[in-house]
């Protein structure tokens, strides 16, 4: 796989990290009741980041998805007991996005993207090159994380929960990140003059948030995100 280089106009983006339960006070009483935490972490980010009409594309994206929803089902299995059919019909990765454009009376396409370690870096990627196939519409990446239970081992090394949206979209845009990916670099240092982080999530953030060019290396490449505002 050869280097990676693109560059991406941000509308806006939001973020969410916190120890409680986002109330997405957006949607319909009925379908919050259903939601689980980590669909409520990436609706949450989604409606506070879309403030869009029209269509939007989404991207969502997460490592582990419902997880923590499959491992219930599971269990009553197990315990032959019966399935929730709407357990069920949530446990799946893009049930966000559906839930999402329902809401929005959206029929725009939306993608699910899981890719272990790199999930929001190759999320960001899918968001641009539907971009910059079509700029018809805005592209909406969410990104939500729940840790893995234990009970699927040691898998703890992204121990924080919490969600991220960004609005791609270059009509009136912020600014624009650039994501750079070496592959083959994992023993290379970072570039002169950026700050490495421990989590692919924790490097795009500080990367918006302070505005300053930010590493994290993963396990065959480093990938950099870096700011430049919007030319006067």
């Amino acid at each position: 796989m050869a280097d990676l280089h693109w560059t991406m106009p941000i509308a806006r983006w939001t973020s969410i990290s916190t120890a409680g339960v986002p109330g997405v006070e957006a949607l319909d009483p009925m379908v919050r009741r259903r939601l689980s935490r980590l669909s409520r972490l990436a609706l949450q980010a989604a409606c506070d980041c879309a403030d869009v009409t029209g269509a939007l594309r989404v991207v969502f994206a997460s490592r582990h998805g419902e997880l923590a929803r499959t491992t219930t089902i599971l269990d009553a299995i197990q315990a032959g007991e019966p399935v929730s059919p709407t357990a069920f019909s949530l446990s799946v990765l893009n049930a966000v996005t559906g839930i999402f454009g329902i809401a929005r009376r959206d029929r725009s396409p939306a993608t699910a993207v899981a890719a272990g370690h790199e999930t929001l870096g190759y999320a960001l990627l899918e968001a641009f090159c539907q971009y910059e196939t079509s700029s018809v519409s805005p592209v909406l990446l969410v990104h939500a994380h729940e840790p893995a239970d234990t009970v699927y081992g040691d898998v703890g090394d992204d121990p924080q929960s919490g969600g991220i949206a960004i609005l791609v979209d270059a009509t009136a845009p912020a600014g624009y990140l650039t994501c750079d990916v070496a592959i083959d670099s994992a023993n290379d240092s970072p570039a002169a003059g950026s700050v490495e982080a421990d989590t692919q999530s924790a490097a795009v953030r500080h990367c918006l948030a302070e505005r300053v060019a930010t590493t994290w290396r993963g396990g065959d490449a480093y990938w950099r995100w870096s700011w430049h505002d919007r030319a006067a």
